[in-house]
Parts: structure tokens; C-alpha cells; sequence
């Protein structure tokens, strides 16, 4: 563990730093997947899990679930529109424990963020929040043009100030090329083994819902036990109803007692007390 002083000048200790993740590239392949919940954090760091990644107002409960995982916290593209929003949000973030934050937009906001020496991942391939652009949900550059503007756009972000990359659904070969040549941190989400890191939603590992993105392998089958919870709470509310209903609950062995003779005592009581009204 690398020790260190987080941005709220706390002392923390880490699997990997920035520095840690640049000595690696091309020389360790690292796994990397979501975490937006106490839950899902801890789990990640239970099953040795590299790097996780989150929504940014979720950076604290997921910090103090993963101590010690490196985090990259999402800034929302929708949510924090103007420069200042970005800055406030990524700063917040930072202040309550991310490693380095990520986001969607251009090489200026990237250029905004780095300046302040905030590790910035940006997000290249197939952005599905701008799949609009390049004609829906799609591998992208899988023509000798498309590939050289997306190796161009490497390029802007690596002189923008990134330090690492979500690179979504573009084509293993290229990948791998791009990957090797640029500064850059890659994390393949469904761009083949090429990576620096291979990234994949934990829901999707998990299998938390019966479709999923082509790239996407489930390695488990919570759905199947979600379901199945689902199902059993419904029984179980049904029966309860219906034992009430009848009689059965709360049975005698379900309910509190009171000695025969303080029971009595009170029956006088209040019988006194009625009388005397």
C-alpha cells in the first residue's frame, strides 16, 4: 500500500497512485470496474479488484466502503454543465476521496481540470451519451478515417493533460495499436485485451439483468436471485395477511404475558377508578 494525503489533507494508504499506474502500462494488465454503492465497493475490494469507478456524489460512501482502492469519480455530463459546475463537482469529489475523476467532455474541459493537477480520465470510442453524432450504438473506428480521427483525438487529450482513457467499443486490432503508442492509461470497455485495464460494469459482471451490451460477459447470476428475493417477499406478505385473517397471527407463543395476579390487580384498579367516575 502507497501512502499518501488525500486532497482534505487525510492520511490514506492506497493500492495504486497515478505514478504507480503510469509505471505499469504495457507491463501489468489491471482490472477495473463500478462501485456506486457501500455494497458494491466493498465487494470490489473483497474480490481484489484494481480500480474502481463512480459516480461522483456517491465518492464518499464509496470511499469509506474501499478504503483503499484507487477511485475515479464521474462527473455527470448533463449535471455540471458550465466550467464552474465542473470544477465545484470535481473539486467536492477530490475533497471526499477520489483518486482522479472522469469525464466526457472535450479536450477543454480535460485542460481545465489537469491545470489544476486533478488526474483527468477522459472517454474516447463509443460515448453512448453522444452516439447521436456517430449514428446510434456502434463500434467505432472501423474505417481507415474514423480510425486516424480517433487516433487524433488521443492525441487532444493526451496534449489536453489526461492521464488515462475509457475506451468504449472500438475494434481489438486498433485498439491494441493505439493503446501501445499513446501516454495514455487505457481501460477497455468492450475494446478487447489490448488495454491497460480491462473494465467492465459490475452489474453487467454480475448478471443483474438478462440483457447486456455484446462486449459484456456475466460471471454471475444475481437476477436470477433477485428474482427469486422478489418472489419470496411477496409470498412471504401474502401469508401474512392471510394469517391474520384467520387467526394464526399473532399466535399465543408470538405475544407478551402478564401474571394472573397482576392482571387482576390492574382489573381492580380500573374497575375502582370506572366506579368512582
Amino acid at each position: 500500500m502507497k501512502r499518501i494525503y488525500d486532497w482534505d489533507a487525510k492520511f490514506s494508504l492506497r493500492n495504486y497512485t497515478v505514478a504507480d499506474l503510469q509505471a505499469l502500462k504495457g507491463k501489468q494488465k489491471l482490472t477495473q470496474t463500478t462501485a456506486n454503492s457501500a455494497e458494491e465497493a466493498a465487494a470490489a475490494s473483497d474480490a481484489g479488484i484494481d480500480l474502481i469507478m463512480g459516480n461522483a456524489q456517491n465518492t464518499r460512501m464509496v470511499r469509506d466502503a474501499a478504503p483503499n482502492l484507487f477511485f475515479t469519480a464521474a462527473i455527470g455530463l448533463p449535471d455540471f454543465p458550465t466550467e464552474t459546475d465542473v470544477l465545484k463537482a470535481a473539486f467536492q469529489a477530490m475533497k471526499d476521496g477520489a483518486d482522479s475523476i472522469y469525464t466526457a467532455r472535450g479536450p477543454h474541459i480535460v485542460e481545465l481540470l489537469a491545470k489544476e493537477q486533478i488526474p483527468v480520465m477522459c472517454h474516447l470510442g463509443l460515448v453512448p451519451r453522444k452516439s447521436g453524432w456517430n449514428g446510434g450504438l456502434r463500434a467505432v473506428g472501423r474505417t481507415r478515417d474514423e480510425a486516424l480521427e480517433l487516433w487524433n483525438a488521443f492525441r487532444r487529450m493526451e496534449d489536453a493533460g489526461a492521464f488515462s482513457v475509457e475506451a468504449e467499443v472500438i475494434p481489438e486490432r486498433l485498439f491494441s495499436e493505439i493503446s501501445r503508442r499513446t501516454s495514455l492509461i487505457t481501460m477497455s470497455l468492450g475494446s478487447g485485451n489490448g488495454g491497460d485495464v480491462i473494465y467492465l460494469f459490475q452489474n453487467d459482471i454480475c448478471g443483474e439483468q438478462t440483457s447486456r451490451p455484446k462486449h459484456a460477459r456475466a460471471f454471475g447470476d444475481l437476477h436470477s436471485l433477485n428474482e427469486q428475493i422478489r418472489s419470496e417477499r411477496r409470498a412471504a406478505l401474502s401469508a401474512f395477511k392471510e394469517a391474520v385473517q384467520g387467526g394464526s397471527y399473532p399466535a399465543e407463543a408470538e405475544t407478551a404475558k402478564i401474571p394472573d395476579e397482576e392482571f387482576a390487580d390492574f382489573l381492580d384498579a380500573i374497575s375502582s377508578k370506572e366506579a368512582a367516575e
